[in-house]
């Protein structure tokens, strides 16, 4: 889920850059430091937007720089636990599927996708069923659910997000839009 919120955090001006300590420059110097970011608390850090108040510099032993507390809008991604996303398939491996949603990629376990049996399909980079016509492979849009989230803030590229779309309501578009014409010619009858 994006959000836009209020944060503060601390940042360094270089010495070279103390002649103007502006909201401009203080901005430039979070968007550097959090961008890309993940954080336990507030998720993904997608873009500082604002900075509305600068505290006091402080200056530290044997560190060049001066530090300022700076209060400021963010726009954020936090993925919650049980919440329907959609996404796009940007790999397909032999274990499951890496779905992009937002700023992070999620997990699509193989056993998580459908009840029938995918296989990898390397040479196609797609998850094929040999009972159905089903496959799912790379740029396909999917709706997802959020199962398991586990965030690395030291690494945001190892954070982990599980995903399933064995329920109702879930899976690859184009499966949802058979499945709803499906169900509409058997009400028109």
């Amino acid at each position: 889920m994006y959000k836009r919120v209020r944060l503060k955090d601390t940042v360094e001006v270089p010495p070279r850059e103390l002649g103007d300590v502006s909201p401009q420059l203080v901005k430039r110097l979070l968007q550097e430091k959090l961008e890309g970011r993940m954080d336990e608390q507030v998720g993904s850090v997608v873009s500082v937007t604002e900075v509305h108040d600068i505290g006091e510099g402080t200056v530290l032993p044997n560190r060049p720089g001066v530090y300022y507390e700076a209060e400021f809008d963010a726009v954020t991604f936090d993925p919650q636990m049980q919440e329907v996303v959609d996404g796009t398939v940007v790999e397909a491996v032999e274990f499951g599927a890496f779905v992009g949603i937002g700023p992070v990629d999620g997990l699509l376990h193989v056993s998580q996708i459908s009840d029938e049996y995918l296989a990898f399909d390397g040479e196609n980079q797609r998850l094929a069923s040999n009972e159905s016509d089903r496959a799912l492979g790379v740029d396909d849009a999917v709706r997802a659910r959020i199962v398991t989230k586990s965030i690395d803030e030291r690494n945001p590229r190892d954070s982990k997000i599980g995903l399933t779309a064995k329920q109702p309501g879930l899976g690859k578009h184009g499966w949802l839009k058979e499945e709803r014409e499906k169900r509409e010619a058997t009400a028109g009858e």
